[in-house]
């Protein structure tokens, strides 16, 4: 009889066995057992997420809670690093590890951490000497400038663990071992939630409580991954692998890493844009657009996990030419996007007032995010389309197309809209930003789709002949 362990903890797989999985085991039960452990973790992560927006809104300060969503343009330049070097190193590596070379998979995923340490550690001292100016492109109006530049300070401490973490979060992801990255995140996100109701109640550290706490969390959750990324085994660790990129290494990283760093730079674009839109009407639409934010991301969360269970399967596929999984696994991802984004619309739309107020009880508050949530709910289930487009594009290497389609959404279309909107239609015109932008990126996306499936139909007429 299986053990509880056996039934709740994937077997441990030899490299081989792994690829044989990834170029054999039928599709759609391939990508759910990848990308089931990737969404649980992002929830988990969501919802520490949101409990640090819940406990920072207990506070009774609105401009303490506008101040997270300020911190958040850091959090992404942070990001846009490890994203880069994770996407970078992590679609090479499950190339090489498809067609059977782990030597050189090995050398990738070292050199690429030791570049996201290093760069963290200047992220760090580089934010430390511009730290008012963080601020104030977040976002920050001169009553939550206090709290911005506290909670940032402390964030920037943490910025070598968290590049790091993401990193190696991503990678083990790319290795088809998502279930023990699942585990590290967890454990940082509920060490996370835990921590910040201790640290910013009982300590009376306030604001710096909470990134004081996000702080520790990413960093044992940064040796929770050295430890996993040891254990599975799929690819060693050590300094004898670390190289300095030549040119051809840096033509590689950067065709599968630009397109997710200039996501990530949009995102944090995307951010500052809604925020200085806002806020001419005042911190309350800065914390409702903070608070609207966090609570999206729970469906963005379930379009990037089912894209993480998919890319995988994507770069071990493209390394053995195998065309047709790629197409298969392309589809299935849609549908199961779209189909478990569209049941959290519906609950987001509903809802959306009790769960503004749940985060900060504000009638201005409530009044601005209701709409804004209810906007967004309608719009983002056909956000995968360009979601599911961009992680094909990346892995396949099209790395202009990736990173134009990524930066649709976040900053090519979402800036002429903010320019637009909002002087037309007052505060409803930051309401409808984004739900705007929205449809016309799965618009841009449905023609590149068509697009990068027919080229590899091509290639895999032309290996038949």
């Amino acid at each position: 009889m299986a053990t509880i362990k056996g039934l709740i903890t994937p077997r441990e797989q030899t490299p081989e066995e792994k690829r044989r999985e990834m170029l054999e085991r039928p599709v759609q039960p391939l990508i759910l057992s990848l990308a089931a452990p990737s969404i649980f973790a992002n929830i988990v992560t969501t919802l520490y997420n949101l409990a640090d927006t819940f406990f920072v809104g207990q506070m009774g300060v609105t401009s303490a809670s506008a101040a997270v969503g300020v911190a958040f343009v850091t959090m992404t330049v942070i990001q846009s690093v490890a994203f880069y070097f994770a996407q970078g190193t992590g679609i090479h590596m499950s190339r090489c590890l498809g067609a059977g070379n782990t030597e050189e998979a090995a050398v990738y995923v070292n050199t690429g951490i030791a570049a996201t340490v290093s760069i963290g550690t200047l992220i760090a001292i580089v934010g430390h000497l511009f730290l008012d100016q963080l601020c104030y492109v977040g976002g920050a109006t001169p009553t939550i400038l206090p709290y911005a530049r506290t909670y940032i300070s402390i964030i920037l401490f943490g910025a070598p663990f968290i590049a790091s973490g993401f990193l190696m979060n991503m990678q083990l992801r790319f290795q088809g071992e998502s279930f023990y990255s699942m585990l590290c995140m967890v454990a940082g996100a509920l060490l996370n939630t835990v921590l910040t109701p201790l640290f910013i109640f009982p300590l009376g550290l306030g604001i710096a409580g909470s990134a004081l706490a996000t702080v520790v969390s990413e960093a044992v959750s940064f040796f929770l991954l050295l430890y996993e990324m040891r254990k599975a085994g799929i690819t060693p660790l050590g300094l004898r692998y670390v190289r300095m990129p030549d040119l051809a290494m840096v033509r590689i990283i950067n065709n599968g890493g630009v397109p997710s760093f200039a996501r990530q730079v949009m995102l944090g674009v995307a951010t500052s844009l809604l925020n200085n839109a806002a806020a001419p009407f005042g911190d309350a639409a800065i914390a409702g657009i903070a608070v609207v934010q966090r609570i999206t991301s729970v469906g963005n969360f379930f379009q990037i996990g089912i894209g993480q269970g998919f890319q995988p399967i994507c770069g071990y596929n493209l390394g053995a030419r195998r065309y047709d999984r790629i197409r298969e696994a392309y589809f299935t991802a849609l549908r199961l996007s779209f189909v478990s984004v569209a049941a959290i619309g519906v609950i987001t739309f509903v809802w959306a007032p009790q769960l503004i107020a749940i985060f900060r009880d504000d009638p201005a508050v409530v009044e601005f995010g209701t709409l804004t949530l209810r906007l967004c709910s309608i719009t983002m289930p056909f956000t995968g389309m360009a979601m599911a487009t961009n992680f094909l594009l990346q892995t396949s290497g099209k790395m202009w197309r990736a990173t134009f389609l990524g930066a649709c959404r976040l900053g090519l279309v979402l800036g002429p809209v903010v320019l637009v909107l909002p002087p037309l239609l007052g505060r409803v015109g930051v309401q409808v930003a984004q739900p705007t932008t929205d449809i016309i990126t799965t618009l841009i996306a449905l023609p590149m789709a068509m697009a990068i499936l027919h080229e590899m139909r091509s290639m895999e007429q032309a290996d038949s002949r």
